[in-house]
């Protein structure tokens, strides 16, 4: 059965039954995007839960999340489709045994050639096509989610085709022809802002940004992620974090990491955050040794920073 979205609460409930804590805005977004058929562009630091928006709408709508991950080099073969040669070539085998049964009927060459062309068909039919993540996405028979992860990191070039493919909800290949989107997929594009992305794509897309969360928004999380946990651990641990964030560091710990270093702190039964305890965790929260020096030496105002406040 279709699970019906009819306002911006509908995706917020969704959302929250998969464990993902949504914004008020965040919510607004996707049911626009649902409703007018159009790709998010979701941009932010890594971390902040833009591939995992993707994934949790995917399970509460009960739709297949097909992904594409993008790189540098990234073409066509990976992303929209390519042929199987080996199957091709086996069936050429085959093909050579039997071809004059083939064309053994023929009257003359020109008969003979029209036979062959049309065996050249089929060798280039849907039989042989081998669907990658894009074509996946436009002809499967039911609408899918498709999350198009890390698109800064795509050339331009293949940016470009990209446009064309969500402008127009279709993907021609020259054997076949032009192959319309069977259901329109509901997209999400991921940015980490690696390089600039075209006027042209934005425009296309409606535009996300999902910033690190407030205070009040991540101990919302941590709750959701960890039922049961003290609230006493749980608001200096954020409030830490967040006192990390303003420092002028590397790398500042995102959601997933704060995430990770409650875990880290439950499973060693921590109930009060020390210098020790930050010490003994700090490998959760930073993977630079010149952020870890920093933290470790603004320790006291990291853990005894005035009182939590949203």
């Amino acid at each position: 059965m279709k699970i019906q979205i009819e306002s911006a609460e509908d995706v917020t409930s969704l959302l929250s039954k998969q464990g993902y804590v949504s914004s008020e805005e965040i919510s607004t977004i996707v049911f626009l995007a649902i409703k007018m058929q159009r790709p998010i562009l979701v941009e932010g630091p890594a971390g902040v839960g833009k591939t995992e928006l993707a994934k949790s709408l995917a399970k509460a709508l009960k739709l297949d999340l097909i992904k594409l991950q993008c790189y540098e080099g990234l073409d066509e073969t990976k992303a929209i489709y390519e042929w199987e040669y080996a199957k091709q070539l086996l069936y050429t085998q085959i093909l050579k045994e039997k071809i004059n049964e083939v064309i053994g009927t023929a009257s003359d060459l020109n008969e003979s050639i029209q036979k062959l062309v049309k065996l050249e068909d089929a060798f280039f039919s849907e039989h042989f096509l081998l669907p990658r993540p894009l074509l996946q996405a436009i002809r499967s028979e039911k609408q899918s989610v498709l999350l198009i992860d890390e698109v800064d990191k795509s050339d331009p070039e293949f940016e470009a085709y990209l446009l064309e493919v969500l402008s127009t909800n279709e993907i021609t290949i020259p054997e076949l022809g032009t192959l319309q989107a069977v259901k329109v997929p509901i997209v999400f594009l991921t940015s980490n802002n690696v390089r600039d992305l075209s006027d042209a794509l934005k425009r296309r897309c409606l535009s996300l940004y999902i910033d690190f969360p407030t205070q009040e928004l991540e101990i919302r999380i941590i709750n959701s992620k960890f039922p049961g946990i003290k609230q006493a651990l749980v608001e200096k641990l954020v409030k830490s974090v967040h006192e990390i964030r303003k420092l002028e560091i590397k790398k500042k710990p995102s959601i997933s990491e704060t995430i990770d270093w409650t875990e880290s702190l439950l499973t060693l039964q921590v109930e009060d955050i020390t210098p020790l305890e930050l010490q003994r965790t700090l490998g959760i929260l930073s993977k630079y040794k010149t952020d870890m020096d920093q933290i470790m030496q603004n320790s006291e105002k990291i853990l005894g920073a005035g009182s939590w406040s949203a």
